[in-house]
């Protein structure tokens, strides 16, 4: 086990810090597939001392986003507890694209907790979502061809509005969403086949 920043000379909390500024930069900037090697050599710090902090790119970037992890999580979990199904699933759309208008890092940070087959916590998240879309459909009020897919068509197009300056991105970011989620409601025309987009061309 490493040593809490705590306990770690100041040269190496440095380093750490380094390292998961340099970290959060690149995975929001170019995507979760950047090599560790990579960031070392930005962090300026060799890629065993970057391994001995972080021996997986998980724990590295569990570490980087932890604040944001905590919000995703959060998200979802009080969503499930809403007697609202509907209510429920508008509200991880809504915060989770306002998040993303304004905040590369917390898209990162969300992609990064959507699962892949090697990721036990991303495949806790990713359930929890699919729970969350089954229980609006059951109460009738979300289409039945919603796919948790689906929620990648969305964040590609909220993801446009991340540059823009934030007064315009929040503002174009909730009027994108309650379009979409008019449409997402039950009753509406049936929708082309969902296609299984992965999370991770939101970063792409």
């Amino acid at each position: 086990m490493t040593a809490e920043p705590s306990q770690m000379r100041v040269d190496a909390r440095e380093n750490r810090a380094r390292v998961l500024a340099v970290a959060r930069e690149l995975f929001a900037q170019r995507g979760l597939e950047v090599p560790m090697a990579a960031i070392a050599r930005r962090a300026g710090v060799g890629v065993a001392t970057l391994y001995r902090r972080f021996p997986t790119k998980e724990a590295l970037v569990v570490e980087a986003f932890t604040e944001q992890f905590a919000v995703c999580q959060a998200v979802i979990e009080e969503a499930l507890t809403d007697p609202d199904p509907w209510r429920g699933f508008r509200t991880v759309i809504e915060k989770v694209c306002l998040l993303q208008a304004t905040d590369r890092g917390f898209t990162a940070a969300f992609v990064a907790s959507f699962p892949d087959m090697h990721s036990e916590v991303r495949g806790r998240t990713w359930q929890a979502f699919t729970t969350l879309v089954e229980r609006a459909k059951d109460s009738g009020q979300l289409r039945p061809d919603f796919s948790p897919h689906d929620l990648t068509l969305l964040l590609v197009a909220n993801g446009g509005l991340a540059g823009m300056p934030v007064e315009v991105a929040v503002a174009a970011s909730k009027r994108l969403v309650a379009y979409l989620l008019e449409s997402f409601r039950s009753g509406t025309d049936a929708l082309p086949p969902a296609v299984p987009l992965s999370l991770d061309l939101v970063l792409s």
